[in-house]
C-alpha cells in the first residue's frame, strides 16, 4: 500500500490538522506496517501557482517538477490529506498542488456523455481543521463540498472527512473538537484488501 500524506497548514507545529494527518496516518501504518508513505508539505515546500508557462510546458524545470507531483498522486493508494480552512477555502499552497494533480487525459477526461474521472481505485481522507462552525446544508461550507466534488471529478468515490470545527470559539471548544475527531480516526475502517497489499 502506497500512503501519500500531504499538508497545507502553514501554522507548524501549533496545527490541528497537522497533528490529526500524523495520526491518520499512525494509523493506517499500524494496521498495514508495510505500507511505504511519501510525504509532502505544501507550506515547507510550496508549488508555485501555475502560469502561462506551466501550462505550456516551456518550462524544463517546471515540466519536469509537475509531472514528478502528478506521478507521486497517481502511485498512491491512499491519500491524506491536511486541508485548514482559510478565509472559506482550502489552503492556496493546496490549490497549487490540485492544478498539478488535475490533468485533461491522465485524471480526467472529457467524453460525449460528460467528464469521466480516470485516477479512481484511490481511498482520500482528508483532515479538515476549522475556526468556526459550517454545514454545508446552510451554504456556508465551501471547502469540504470542493473537495468531495473534486476528488469525485477525478474518479475517485472513496473519500472520508475528519473534522475538528470551532477551534477558535475557546479553549474547550478546541480541546473537544480535537478530541472527537481522534475518536473518528480511531474508528477509521482499515483499506480495503486491494489497497493494504
Amino acid at each position: 500500500m502506497n500512503i501519500l500524506h500531504i499538508d497545507s497548514s502553514i501554522l507548524g507545529e501549533a496545527s490541528a490538522s497537522r497533528d490529526l494527518t500524523r495520526q491518520v496516518v499512525a494509523r493506517l501504518r499500524a494496521a498495514h506496517p508495510r505500507a511505504t508513505v511519501r510525504y509532502r508539505d505544501l507550506a515547507a515546500a510550496p508549488l508555485p501557482h501555475l502560469s502561462a508557462g506551466s501550462l505550456s510546458g516551456a518550462i524544463a524545470e517546471e515540466t519536469a517538477r509537475d509531472a514528478a507531483v502528478l506521478e507521486e498522486f497517481l502511485a498512491a493508494d491512499v491519500l491524506v490529506i491536511g486541508a485548514p480552512l482559510y478565509n472559506f477555502s482550502v489552503p492556496s499552497q493546496l490549490k497549487a498542488w490540485i492544478d498539478r494533480i488535475s490533468i485533461k487525459g491522465r485524471t480526467f477526461r472529457y467524453t460525449e456523455k460528460g467528464p469521466e474521472g480516470l485516477a479512481g481505485g484511490k481511498r482520500v481522507i482528508i483532515v479538515t481543521a476549522r475556526g468556526g462552525k459550517y454545514e454545508v446544508a446552510a451554504g456556508t461550507e465551501f471547502a469540504e463540498s470542493y473537495l468531495a466534488f473534486l476528488f469525485g471529478f477525478l474518479g475517485i468515490r472513496d473519500v472520508t472527512f475528519v473534522r475538528a470545527e470551532g477551534l477558535n470559539v475557546s479553549a474547550e471548544q478546541r480541546a473537544r473538537s480535537i478530541e472527537e475527531a481522534r475518536a473518528s480516526i480511531a474508528q477509521l475502517p482499515a483499506p480495503a484488501p486491494a489497497l493494504a497489499a
